[in-house]
């Protein structure tokens, strides 16, 4: 599997400087049918992909710091998965797993940042460590047992009065998982993956209805990200289109916000029916 760097409305204005935040997050993710080439059933033994379902639930605890870098704004933040994934369908004859998942560190800045104009441009790393549960001879599993890294640009600017629009670009670079038996050969024996760079572009709307909702759309398109085993090129390359809502209320108890989305289009993996995620954000 791969995760993207998705981003939520206004995560591209610069925050205020020596304040704290937890997030707690809940993330339910379906994916279906498996895609090669742009093809349905290509995939051997077909009869363990006619009818697969893999669900994923995480909860999900980040916490975050505001800063200043000279006159720059920046945060920085922790975060970890806990949860489970679990194959079902004509996969439910696989090993689930649960457990914890994989540590991100990440960093922002913002070389520009124009409160007055509501126009800002960010720019933010990202450290994904292999700290959570892995088994080689588990096809799916929550850590993907390498290390990520992830460099991402965004940009947002007012459209009109109460419109702001906002489009991101981020590369993720993968470490090499030399323990890679059932997810990539299918038996027992270890095999080792690598990948190419994954590129992600995000772009969309951001409506301010008042001083308590704001709503949201985004557009994605993912490409590269094709990968090797045992030095043998699958000729897998990533190529998704998908979409993201967004609606958020600022309340008494924190910042609350939903998202919902899917892919529209997929040439390699299984595709994501669903993806639903739940956020309170609270300062302290």
């Amino acid at each position: 599997m791969v995760w993207a760097i998705d981003l939520q409305p206004n995560d591209i204005v610069a925050p205020p400087p020596d304040k704290n935040f937890i997030t707690l997050s809940y993330l339910n993710t379906e994916n279906s049918t498996l895609y090669s080439n742009g093809s349905v059933g290509n995939s051997r033994p077909k009869a363990l992909y006619t009818n697969p379902v893999i669900d994923t639930q995480l909860a999900i605890l980040r916490g975050a710091s505001t800063y200043s870098l000279g006159e720059l704004p920046a945060v920085s933040y922790i975060q970890l998965p806990y949860g489970m994934t679990k194959p079902a369908g004509s996969l439910s004859n696989l090993p689930s797993d649960s457990g914890i998942g994989d540590l991100t560190l990440a960093t922002a800045i913002w070389p520009y940042h124009n409160k007055s104009t509501r126009t800002y441009v960010g720019l933010a790393g990202y450290l994904i460590s292999p700290t959570g549960s892995y088994s080689s001879q588990r096809a799916f599993n929550l850590s993907e047992n390498r290390f990520k890294t992830d460099l991402q640009l965004g940009f947002q600017t007012p459209i009109t009065n109460t419109v702001d629009g906002m489009i991101a670009v981020d590369t993720m670079w993968f470490g090499g998982n030399s323990q890679c038996a059932m997810a990539c050969t299918g038996t027992a024996s270890n095999a080792s993956l690598t990948q190419k760079p994954l590129t992600t572009s995000q772009l969309g709307p951001i409506y301010r209805m008042n001083d308590i909702f704001t709503v949201g759309a985004s557009y994605f398109y993912v490409s590269g990200g094709a990968t090797a085993i045992n030095n043998n090129y699958q000729n897998n390359v990533v190529n998704t289109q998908r979409f993201l809502l967004s609606g958020q209320a600022h309340t008494t108890i924190g910042r609350v916000s939903l998202q919902y989305g899917r892919d529209t289009e997929l040439k390699n993996g299984f595709i994501q029916t669903r993806v639903l995620a739940l956020r309170l954000m609270k300062d302290f």
